[in-house]
């Protein structure tokens, strides 16, 4: 809710990807202002153009932003398209054989029976395509063909271990990569040849592009110092990059908070990065610029969180027999009401109120309203909250019993 004003410019921005441009956009707001259902309202919103999405978050542990192998890998596992929901690289790749294959009998030179001229001529569309790659990343190529091959001969386990190998997994069987002619696992620099391998694939197999989201990029100022500063300086790379025009088809998305963005632990630590992400907001909210490098979410406010409830209640109203009375015993003024009591229950902290304000209206309200004919919530109805339903973050502001006592994020 409340994105509409960033709609017309972040289509224009994925329209220009479709056209062959490349965009990276960064993304700041508080914990609880939404930035990581905005990442997956624009993936969705990709998705339904065509895109491949794949949504990467940044931890210390098990994806350091420093190590871009795993970044890509991490990227792999969790890409999905409008047809496939997760792990949609295998119908990516596939997809992209078929076309090559369609390609070549369209020519007309070879008949679709001729196993192996279909075979090697495929090959020979598949260099042609990955000319630019194969300069810096012949191994990607190499074990494109190599999995083409064992997938001819019916060799499923070879054609999976490559496939693997291909998407950055560790620990793949030797026999596979002898099998498609490559050595050792895919490194730091290798990943970003490996990328630009994967959006000429994935582009040419019919989608519109790919984007990319490295959400909660702003957990690298916990890391050791080293360390961050290595993250902070993969992640100007990235963006130089992505402005340099070698990740045709790539919309790359961060989301911070912002003291990643303005804080001494943050980008700040990276003159150059700064620099690349600087974005005056001293002025009214009202005016950002929508197509800025750097794009701020607002505060979930109470009103934003009324009208979350209206909409929930209107779907929920849509898919059930007694939409009329669940409309009249829940109208506007009681989920206004209620969002005020869960947001005024956590100390006023109107951003941590939405998991739990949800619950309570589509479990305690709209759920018995639709089930119990003489239910009526203003009647029957009385909100609680015991500490075992609420998360830590919500048990510290809801035991506060004195405003002095409310933690405030300065």
């Amino acid at each position: 809710m409340g994105l509409d004003h960033l709609e017309g410019t972040l289509d224009e921005e994925l329209k220009k990807v479709v056209a062959g441009g490349s965009v990276f956009k960064a993304v700041r707001g508080d914990y609880g202002c939404g930035k990581t259902f905005f990442a997956r309202w624009l993936c969705d919103r990709a998705r339904k153009m065509g895109f491949a999405t794949s949504e990467v978050q940044v931890s210390e542990t098990e994806t350091p932003l420093h190590r871009l192998e795993t970044v890509y890998r991490r990227l792999t596992e969790r890409m999905g398209t409008a047809g496939a929901p997760s792990g949609a690289l295998r119908n990516l790749v596939d997809g992209w054989f078929f076309t090559l294959e369609e390609d070549v009998l369209a020519e007309g030179e070879i008949n679709e029976s001729d196993e192996s001229a279909l075979l090697a001529r495929t090959n020979e569309l598949l260099e042609k395509r990955l000319g630019k790659v194969s300069d810096t990343a012949p191994t990607f190529s190499a074990a494109l063909r190599g999995y083409r091959k064992a997938q001819s001969e019916g060799d499923g386990a070879t054609a999976e271990g490559i496939l693997a190998w291909l998407s950055g997994q560790p620990n793949v069987a030797a026999a596979a990569k002898r099998y498609a002619g490559v050595k050792g696992d895919i490194d730091h620099f290798g990943a970003l040849n490996f990328l630009q391998g994967l959006l000429t694939v994935i582009r040419d197999s019919g989608s519109a592009g790919m984007l990319v989201v490295l959400d909660e990029v702003e957990t690298i100022q916990r890391v050791r110092s080293d360390v961050r500063d290595k993250s902070l300086n993969a992640l100007r790379q990235l963006i130089d990059e992505v402005d340099s025009g070698r990740f045709p088809g790539l919309y790359l998305l961060i989301t911070g908070t912002p003291a990643f963005y303005d804080g001494p632990q943050g980008i700040a630590r990276l003159e150059p990065l700064a620099q690349r992400l600087h974005v005056d907001f001293q002025t009214d909210a009202r005016f950002d610029n929508p197509r800025a490098v750097q794009i701020r979410l607002p505060a979930f406010s109470l009103q934003r969180l009324q009208l979350v409830g209206c909409k929930v209640r209107d779907i929920y109203a849509s898919h059930c027999n007694s939409s009329n009375r669940i409309r009249d015993l829940v109208g506007d003024d009681y989920v206004q009401q209620l969002a005020s009591s869960v947001a005024g229950k956590l100390g006023g902290k109107v951003g941590l109120a939405p998991r739990i304000f949800l619950k309570k209206l589509v479990s305690d309200i709209l759920d018995r309203v639709d089930q119990f004919d003489d239910f009526d919530p203003r009647q029957h109805y009385t909100l609680t909250m015991s500490e075992s339903e609420l998360t830590a973050e919500e048990r510290q502001a809801a035991s506060a019993t004195d405003v002095d006592e409310i933690e405030l994020d300065l």
